[in-house]
C-alpha cells in the first residue's frame, strides 16, 4: 500500500487545483479552478504541499496542445493527460516507502505535472532542496526556465571565460537566467530586448544591452562567440552574420504560432546545416534532473543568480497570469502563489 493510500491525520482528502479537460489556446476559456482528489503517489515519489508555481511558454504550449507534435510526445493526442503547470516550490508532506534523501517538512523545488494545485506528487529525480536564500515564489520561478538556461550556456553554447555572448530575449524567463549564468561563467554578455525592458536586463548584470527596436544586433558590426536565441524569429543567415567564424548558436525559443511546427522548422534547419559550416548551430530539449537543480541552487546561494520575478498572481488567477505572458508584457518570471 502506498503512503498516499493511508489515512493521515491533518491531511485533507481533497484540494483546490487548476484543471483543464480539453486543449485550447485561450486560457480564460479552457482553465478552471476545481476541487479534486489529492494525487496518489508511488513508493518512489513524494507528496508536496505546493506554496508557489510559475508560468513559462511551455505552460501555454501544453495547455493549447500546440504545435501538434507536443501531443504525440506523451501529453495526450485528443485531450490533455495532465493539468497545467510544471515548475513549483513547496514543503514535503509525505514520502513513499522507497524514497531516500527527503523528509516531511523539508522545503523543495522542482518539476512535476499539474503544479497549479495545493498538492502535487513529484519524482525525486526532478526534485531538490530549495535554495536557502530564496522565498517559495522565487524558488518556483527557477526549475524549467533555469534548467533550460543552464544547459544552453554550459552544455550547448559551451561558454568560456572572456567570451562574448549574445542573449536574444534577455528579459524573458529563460533569458533572465541565461544572462546571469553566462556572467557567472566569466563571459561578457550582451542582452537583446525591447525599449521597455532595458532596465531589467541591465539590472541582471549584462555588460551591454541592445534595444532591438532601434539597433540591429545582426548588422555584422559586432560578432559573438555564442548566441543564445530565446526569443524572436530572426533568420539563420542573420544570426550567422552575428557569429564569429567558429561561433555557436543555440536556439531555445522563437515561435511562429504555427500549428504544425510552430517555428521548430528553423531549429531543424539549423541542425541540418551545422555539419557543413565552421559555425555550430543547433537546439536541444532541456533535461529535467535533480543534479542540475542542485547546480542552480549553488549558483543562487553564491549570489551569482537571482530569479527575476516580475509579478505574482493567486491560484484563482492562473489564466490571467498566462495571458500576461502571452501578451508580451512580462519582464522576467510570472509566479502563482498557492
Amino acid at each position: 500500500m502506498t503512503e498516499a493510500a493511508r489515512a493521515t491525520p491533518g491531511r485533507p482528502r481533497t484540494m483546490t487545483a487548476v484543471v483543464q479537460d480539453e486543449y485550447d489556446s485561450d486560457p480564460e476559456r479552457v482553465l478552471r479552478v476545481a476541487e479534486t482528489a489529492l494525487p496518489a503517489f508511488a513508493d518512489d515519489e513524494v507528496l508536496v504541499r505546493v506554496r508557489a508555481a510559475s508560468v513559462d511558454r511551455g505552460t501555454w504550449h501544453l495547455m493549447a496542445g500546440l504545435p501538434y507534435p507536443i501531443r504525440l510526445a506523451g501529453f495526450g493526442v485528443r485531450r490533455p493527460k495532465h493539468n497545467p503547470g510544471r515548475s513549483f516550490a513547496g514543503t514535503v508532506d509525505a514520502v513513499g516507502s522507497r524514497v531516500r534523501g527527503f523528509t516531511p517538512g523539508e522545503d523543495v523545488f522542482g518539476v512535476c505535472e499539474g503544479s497549479f494545485a495545493e498538492y502535487v506528487k513529484a519524482s525525486t529525480e526532478k526534485l531538490a532542496p530549495m535554495p536557502a536564500n530564496l522565498s517559495f515564489g522565487e524558488s518556483a520561478a527557477v526549475p524549467v526556465s533555469g534548467l533550460t538556461a543552464l544547459q544552453a550556456v554550459r552544455d550547448h553554447a559551451r561558454v568560456q571565460p572572456g567570451e562574448e555572448v549574445l542573449v536574444i530575449g534577455a528579459s524573458g524567463g529563460v533569458g533572465t537566467f541565461a544572462v546571469q549564468i553566462a556572467k557567472a561563467f566569466g563571459a561578457r554578455v550582451t542582452g537583446v530586448c525591447s525599449t521597455a525592458k532595458l532596465d531589467v536586463v541591465r539590472a541582471l548584470g549584462a555588460d551591454h544591452v541592445i534595444d532591438y527596436t532601434s539597433e540591429d544586433f545582426a548588422s555584422g558590426a559586432h560578432r559573438y562567440d555564442a548566441i543564445l536565441d530565446t526569443g524572436g524569429n530572426r533568420r539563420l543567415s542573420h544570426l550567422r552574420r552575428a557569429l564569429t567564424p567558429s561561433g555557436r548558436l543555440v536556439i531555445v525559443g522563437g515561435e511562429t504560432g504555427g500549428r504544425l511546427l510552430g517555428g521548430f522548422d528553423r531549429q531543424l534547419r539549423a541542425t541540418a546545416l551545422s555539419p557543413f559550416i565552421s559555425q555550430t548551430l543547433g537546439t536541444f530539449v532541456a533535461s529535467e534532473n535533480a543534479g542540475d537543480l542542485l547546480a542552480l541552487a549553488r549558483l543562487i546561494e553564491a549570489g551569482q543568480v537571482t530569479p527575476a520575478v516580475e509579478r505574482t498572481y493567486p491560484l484563482a488567477d492562473v489564466a490571467a497570469a498566462i495571458r500576461h505572458l502571452l501578451d508580451g508584457r512580462a519582464r522576467g518570471k510570472v509566479v502563482v502563489e498557492v
